[in-house]
């Protein structure tokens, strides 16, 4: 071994034992609370739809097109298999539900774009009462009177808006699932919320939604450890870079499904049920329309990162502080 190689090796090795030390321990724990403490002082950059203002929005514009969903004649029914964020079991369930051949979930398709919640946002603040006023009093648009009415605000049907939105959907998602010999698609995604699933609904009546969470802790755990890189909310504004964010990120998740009616088409699966073999795969399939096979997926481990046994002290700090809202109301206890 020549002399630069032997110092380049000594030096590797004393760099691995200096890592490994309470020495590097130290300056790793430096550097991560200086990342959350910056990120604990950010507010957050994106501002999320909400819940309540969409519901006032579709409750317009349905009194604008009341009879316009023919539940008889629309035969869509896709399924959306939403998460709390990431490392939460989304694509194990995705895996599980998709044992049914007829059925392509695609995998949070665009999903740094947030598509999803920018249309649902836009439908949140959708229109002035200045402006409904105006679109309920409208004249007719086949009115021979209208080459002398008030026509500088004039607006297609109510519906007619609803349908180019699904028009959207279904040429994206649905159509080329059904050109690759599938009856049923949707999607599963890990960035939205209560305001998306109820958006959805709205441009599919008969929709299915599966929520699958896993406590933070877990989750965080799992993301920490797999050394990702470059995961976003919202390319580029909005990274997933520290626990503050990641735990913001899950409690605003989490939160939302108290925001959904009690009628509304969902089914809750905790992750850790699932391991445990405590969900009832006959019923959820029953509900979804589905012939799954669970022992099929189940077969086979994909995608474990978790290295560590638990969070250290100031992570599960930050998360037990930020997600504690959302841990209440899906029941995972500090």
């Amino acid at each position: 071994m020549g002399l630069a190689n032997a110092q380049k090796y000594k030096h590797t090795r004393a760099g691995v034992w200096l890592r490994r030390s309470w020495v590097g321990e130290l300056v790793r724990t430096y550097r991560s609370c200086r990342r959350e403490f910056s990120a604990w002082t950010r507010a957050d950059e994106w501002t999320h739809p909400k819940a309540e203002r969409l519901s006032e929005s579709l409750a317009v514009l349905r009194a604008l097109a009341p009879d316009a969903v023919d539940g008889a004649s629309d035969a869509e029914a896709p399924i959306f298999l939403l998460s709390t964020g990431w490392r939460s079991g989304s694509t194990l369930l995705q895996r599980i539900l998709v044992t049914d051949p007829r059925l392509l979930l695609w995998g949070e398709p665009l999903g740094e774009t947030v598509l999803v919640s920018r249309i649902t946002e836009m439908l949140s603040e959708c229109l002035s009462p200045l402006n409904l006023q105006l679109w309920k009093n409208q004249v007719i648009p086949s009115s021979s009177s209208m080459a002398t009415s008030w026509i500088a605000n004039l607006y297609p049907p109510g519906d007619a808006f609803r349908l180019a939105i699904r028009s959207l959907f279904d040429r994206w998602l649905g159509e080329p699932a059904r050109q690759r010999g599938f009856v049923r698609w949707g999607f599963k995604e890990v960035r939205v919320g209560a305001a998306e699933a109820l958006m959805l609904h709205w441009l599919y009546p008969h929709a299915k939604f599966v929520i699958v969470s896993r406590h933070p802790y877990d989750c965080y755990r799992s993301f920490s450890d797999s050394k990702w890189r470059q995961v976003y909310h919202r390319y580029p504004e909005v990274p997933i870079d520290s626990a503050t964010r990641f735990a913001r990120h899950w409690n605003r998740l989490a939160v939302s499904w108290s925001k959904l009616p009690a009628t509304f088409p969902v089914r809750h699966i905790k992750y850790e049920d699932l391991l445990m073999g405590e969900v009832d795969f006959r019923e959820l399939e029953a509900w979804l329309g589905l012939k799954i096979q669970e022992n099929v997926a189940l077969s086979v481990t994909l995608g474990s990162t978790a290295a560590r046994s638990r969070l250290s002290l100031p992570e599960r700090l930050i998360i037990a502080r930020k997600a504690a809202a959302g841990m209440h109301a899906l029941g995972y206890g500090k």
